[in-house]
Formats: C-alpha cells, sequence, structure tokens
C-alpha cells in the first residue's frame, strides 16, 4: 500500500477484496471530507480576522531621546510607551555555610505594534513577555536555568504602570512601598529563590541627557539607569536542599524602542563591584567587522554613589581564555582584562563557571552567556578584588532582532 496522509489507496497491479476496499474507500473518503471541511473553516476565519486587524491602528511607540527626566519608584513601573523594557537582576548569594551562589532573574517586555481587536477586554494582546531564571552552584560546579513566555493579559503575565510589579506566571519582581525592598521569586524544576533587596544608593542613570545611545541613529538608544549594590538575603533551593543566603545583586532597567543598528551583531556587557565600594558598568557592542560601536560607553559609580559617565576611549577590555559550548556550539571568551586608566584601575575578570550559557531550545530561540566571575587586581597600585557578572550575545548566532 502507499500511505497518503491518514488514508491509503491500492497499489498498481493488486486486487484486494472488493468488499474491503469498498469499506475502507468509504471510510477514508469520509474522513478526508471532514479534514478538508475543518481546513476550509480555519481559511475563512483567517479571512474574516484579516479585515478586522487590518482596521486596527497601529500602536506609536516612543523613542528614546536625549532629555528625559527620571522620577523614583515610579520609573520602576511598566513603560507601555515604549515598545521594549526591561527588569534585570543578578547577584552573588553565599549560604550560612559559605557555600557560594550566583543567579539571574529577568523580565522582558515586548509591546506589540498592531492589537488584535479585543479591544482592552482581559485577553487583549499588547505585550509578549518573556523571563529568565537562572542560578549558578559554584562549589558543585553546577549552572540551572530555565525561561518562560506567555501573552500579557488574563493575569497570565504582566507589568503594572501603577506600582512596581512585574510577573510571569509564579515568578515575579516587585517592591514593597512601605520598605522600598524589592522581592524576588522564581522556582523551577530544579531550583528556587525567594530574595529581599534593598536599594542601597542611589539609581545610577547611565549615558548622556537621561539615553544610553547604543549606535548612530536617532532613537537607537535606551532610557536606563541601574541599583548597582543591593543588599540582599533570603532563601534558595536546589532539589531538597534549601540554604539561607546573604550577599549583593545588581539592578538593570532599561525601556525604549529600537536599540540595535543593523552593521551590529551583539554586545558583551559587565557589572562590576569592587571591595573598595566602587561599582562599574561597562559594555561593547560589537559590529560585524570585528570591531566595537563607538557608542559603546559605561558608567563608574563611586562609593558615594556619585556618577560619572565613561566613553570608549576611557576603558579597554581585552580578552583571552575560550570556551566552546556544547549545546550552540558559540565560543565565548570566559577571562578578561580590563582597564581604566582614569580611575587607575587594572583589573582581571574570570568566570567562576564556564558553563554558564543560557541555551534556549524550545520557547525564545536567544542563547546567550550570562555568568558569575571573580574580579581581582590593583587601583592606583593597591590590591582590589569583587565581583562581577558577565553577558555575552552574538556568539552562537548574530543577534539580528529589533529591541
Amino acid at each position: 500500500m502507499i500511505a497518503t496522509n491518514n488514508f491509503a489507496f491500492p497499489a498498481e497491479g493488486t486486487t484486494p477484496s472488493v468488499a474491503r476496499n469498498e469499506s475502507n474507500f468509504k471510510s477514508n473518503m469520509l474522513a478526508a471530507q471532514k479534514r478538508l471541511v475543518l481546513i476550509f473553516c480555519v481559511f475563512l476565519s483567517f479571512l474574516i480576522l484579516i479585515p478586522a486587524q487590518a482596521a486596527t491602528p497601529e500602536r506609536k511607540f516612543k523613542a528614546a531621546l536625549p532629555g528625559y527626566r527620571y522620577h523614583f519608584p515610579a520609573d520602576h513601573f511598566s513603560h507601555d510607551e515604549f515598545k521594549t523594557e526591561w527588569w534585570y537582576y543578578t547577584g552573588h548569594l553565599e549560604s550560612a555555610d559559605k557555600k557560594p551562589f550566583g543567579y539571574e532573574l529577568t523580565f522582558f517586555r515586548s509591546g506589540v505594534p498592531i492589537s488584535d481587536g479585543v479591544n482592552g477586554g482581559a485577553f487583549e494582546l499588547r505585550n509578549v513577555y518573556m523571563a529568565h531564571f537562572a542560578l549558578t552552584d559554584v562549589s558543585a560546579k553546577k549552572f540551572y536555568h530555565e525561561e518562560k513566555m506567555s501573552r500579557g493579559g488574563a493575569g497570565a503575565a504582566g507589568a503594572s504602570d501603577k506600582e512596581y510589579k512585574v510577573w510571569l506566571e509564579n515568578w515575579s519582581a516587585s517592591r514593597d512601598p512601605k520598605s522600598g525592598k524589592h522581592i524576588l521569586s522564581a522556582r523551577s524544576k530544579d531550583c528556587s529563590i525567594k530574595l529581599s533587596l534593598d536599594e542601597g544608593k542611589v539609581p545610577a542613570i547611565h549615558g548622556n541627557q537621561g539615553v544610553s545611545q547604543k549606535a548612530s541613529c536617532v532613537g537607537c538608544a535606551s532610557h536606563y539607569y541601574s541599583h548597582t549594590r543591593m543588599p540582599a538575603e533570603g532563601e534558595l533551593t536546589i532539589g531538597d536542599k534549601k540554604y539561607n543566603v546573604r550577599g549583593s545583586s545588581w539592578m538593570d532597567h532599561e525601556f525604549g524602542s529600537n536599540q540595535l543598528a543593523a552593521n551590529q551583531v551583539g554586545w558583551d556587557w559587565f557589572s562590576i563591584q569592587l571591595d573598595d565600594g566602587s561599582d562599574m558598568m561597562l559594555y561593547l557592542m560589537r559590529l560585524k567587522d570585528g570591531t566595537y560601536d563607538p557608542h559603546s560607553s559605561g558608567t563608574f559609580v563611586a562609593a558615594d554613589g556619585g556618577v560619572q559617565h565613561l566613553q570608549l576611549s576611557d576603558y579597554k577590555i581585552e580578552s583571552s581564555q575560550k570556551w566552546k559550548s556544547p549545546h550552540t556550539g558559540g565560543q565565548y571568551p570566559t577571562s578578561f582584562h580590563v582597564t581604566v586608566p582614569s580611575k587607575q584601575l587594572d583589573l582581571q575578570i574570570e568566570a567562576l563557571l564556564q558553563d554558564q550559557e543560557l541555551a534556549s531550545k524550545d520557547k525564545t530561540g536567544i542563547s546567550y552567556w550570562e555568568g558569575a566571575c571573580r574580579v581581582k587586581g590593583k587601583r592606583a597600585g593597591a590590591e582590589v578584588r569583587g565581583q562581577a557578572y558577565v553577558e555575552m550575545t552574538g556568539y552562537s548566532e548574530a543577534f539580528n532582532r529589533k529591541i
């Protein structure tokens, strides 16, 4: 028999039983007719929906432009007038018995240009949400990660513009309006965290005139600030083991409507906390020809919270050791030499674990390396140590998504 879809026709030269053939023929024809009716109904539904969607006005998103004035805590809230937004937490934690851990919990909101026409109902599609949760067990040399994605509406995911609260299913980040503490919660099949974070230093505003420029084009930028040193405490679990932990976290919040240019393939981003109380954010926007976009920049945050903008010419980052991912084939640098002459800083940054790649297979299709690192070096000739988180995109494939 020659099979076609779910029913079969006799091959040439065969003479099956007429009765059986007639019965099978009728049964198969009935099934085929039902399938054709179903296909026609689905096609008809698309024809009906197309005019309705075409009539729905396209949302106009704001560009991130110079002159933006920040207001806190209101700027922690959602900014639906911009297309893309993310709330980003990373940190180093230590248990009571001195076991070190690193963690990442991030939430992304992406505005949908054309509504699905539900007109403000509970199921209206205005935003899509994505979240990543990762935990690095340094002493056990294990890295756990999970991702989630959901449309907004009907309570599955969302971000409030009235208070700081963002969530995706049972993962969430919020701010207690009385204490000012940030509350994080996430649970995957392997591990979980529940953390309370003090805001620490005042927010560090990155860039110039309220924008962090990523390329030369107008609006290729974000409004971007960080809480660079947030005292953290809470608990985490791995399997059936629970740990009470304390440590330090870093929060990034960015919102804009288009940050990347066509010739950019990815970026390297560094958050550094030094034991002298100073912090630093640096990023390199990588171009197709192997050079860095001149709009790459950074921020130095003094122990007292004072902020200084750093241009690309103010710092140098060289990578050496490489690690090849068995998951995606991407080759990531995991050792970095960072110098900032104006701050008399000469630092070496090393990954605490080579494999800290969030390799996406199912939901988001975005794979990148983000991991806990140690820092050692010198400042003005004196030894200095610290900790860092490093994010690298575009190594397994060019990051060509508009964000």
